[in-house]
């Protein structure tokens, strides 16, 4: 059986080293284990009650659920921006959390992990992401975790794929993932 892992990266920009790192992992990713990575969170509208209604629901905000929905476990790629999570993550968990009680995050296990250029690797971040999953209702692994600092530096040249402690850790992460969603099945 395989576990089924979505990645959902909290920076939109091209060439972003968060992006990279779920490269990494989808390539090293433990036998038994998929990653994929949603694309087209940019074009999910702010979550709004208002559009949240049967009919009127946006198409990506569908297909972010809908991929949700066919995973087994969730990894957020986090990046840290003014010392928190970024927007286009904190929105994917809103539209994710809904229905209250029954949203695609219910009880899924889930870890957050990413990379930063400051000194601590965008560990505030990825706190409060887990934060915010936690009370949306996923079963977020604490001990699951993967902070790396200067990011700017350490992959100028470098792709996290091919990062010695990446290779190590990240699959490591996936692992405690796929354990997770074995004991929640």
């Amino acid at each position: 059986m395989s576990v089924r892992v979505l990645a959902l990266v909290g920076s939109l920009r091209a060439g972003s080293h968060n992006r990279q790192l779920a490269e990494a992992a989808v390539k090293h990713a433990p036998e038994g284990v998929e990653v994929v990575i949603h694309e087209g969170l940019a074009d999910v509208p702010f979550y709004n009650e208002d559009i949240d209604v049967e009919g009127s629901v946006p198409a990506a905000a569908t297909a972010l659920r809908e991929a949700a929905a066919q995973a087994d476990a969730f990894l957020f790629f986090s990046p840290e921006y003014n010392g928190t999570v970024t927007a286009v993550l904190k929105n994917a968990i809103d539209w994710l959390s809904r229905p209250y009680g029954a949203g695609a995050l219910s009880g899924k296990p889930t870890a957050v992990v990413g990379t930063a250029y400051g000194q601590f690797g965008g560990l505030w971040a990825q706190d409060e992401a887990r934060k915010s999953l936690g009370i949306a209702g996923a079963n977020v692994l604490a001990d699951a975790k993967l902070s790396v600092p200067g990011s700017v530096v350490r992959f100028a040249e470098l792709h996290p794929q091919d990062d010695a402690e990446i290779v190590e850790q990240l699959p490591a992460v996936l692992a405690q993932l796929a354990e997770a969603t074995a004991v929640s099945a």
